[in-house]
């Protein structure tokens, strides 16, 4: 995919973050759209639906985290990379935005340039084909429907951040298997993203609270695997 063919959504209620961030992106060639807001970001993602949001957290009207949540919920935009760029670096904050559906977490300030270089670290997950994958997969009492970014436990729908889902269906994918954390990083975040130490384990702790503990082990100085 050519850099004008990538969307990029820059949300942000500071006129020279969107300036500065915006020409930077602009410049490398993407194809930027900004936005003020919250409710604004929402309606412009649902018209141009964009390859990359850039997100940030305290916002008027309508603040990221809710921003996210409600973008999350558009089926349009469920293949969309989410990430913050904010001022506030606090773990809470942090786990509510993965909890949101985030992608990722770009702490400000930031030079422009290393901005660019984790954005096209970003946008390297882009899938460049159409490969088929399974798209159900059955593992003891859960199903997994990798179309509809569904989960059914024991005939019960549990619906999961994008991050989470694509964590459980990987360790589900080999249950027993032992994935090293340095693997989890680089096939769900991507291996040249640079993501906070604890982000596995904080949404190991929630698949654990939603699926179940005693489906994810902990192998320690090692990784995670799925039992059944």
């Amino acid at each position: 995919m050519k850099k004008r063919e990538i969307k990029i959504l820059l949300v942000d209620d500071e006129p020279d973050i969107l300036e500065i961030v915006g020409y930077n992106l602009s410049t490398e060639g993407y194809n930027v759209t900004t936005a003020k807001n919250g409710i604004e970001a929402i309606a412009k993602a649902k018209k141009e639906k964009p390859h990359l949001i850039i997100l940030d957290v305290m916002m008027p009207e309508m603040d990221g985290i809710e921003t996210c949540e409600q973008i999350r919920k558009s089926t349009d935009l469920k293949d969309t990379i989410i990430t913050f760029l904010t001022a506030r670096g606090e773990d809470y904050s942090q786990v509510a935005g993965f909890d949101a559906g985030a992608d990722d977490y770009i702490t400000k300030p930031i030079k422009p340039k290393v901005l660019v270089s984790k954005v096209k670290a970003l946008l390297r997950r882009l899938k460049e084909d159409d490969e088929p994958v399974e798209s159900i997969v059955k593992v003891g009492n859960i199903t997994i429907n990798r179309d509809e970014y569904k989960i059914i436990q024991s005939g019960e729908e549990i619906i999961l951040p994008r991050k989470e889902f694509e964590l459980l269906s990987l360790l589900a994918s080999r249950p027993g298997k032992v994935f090293k954390r340095d693997e989890i990083l680089d096939k769900v975040w991507g291996n040249e993203v640079i993501v906070g130490g604890r982000t596995i384990d904080v949404h190991i702790r929630k698949l654990r609270e939603k699926i179940g503990d005693d489906h994810f082990k902990t192998v320690k100085g090692v990784g995670y695997k799925f039992v059944l």
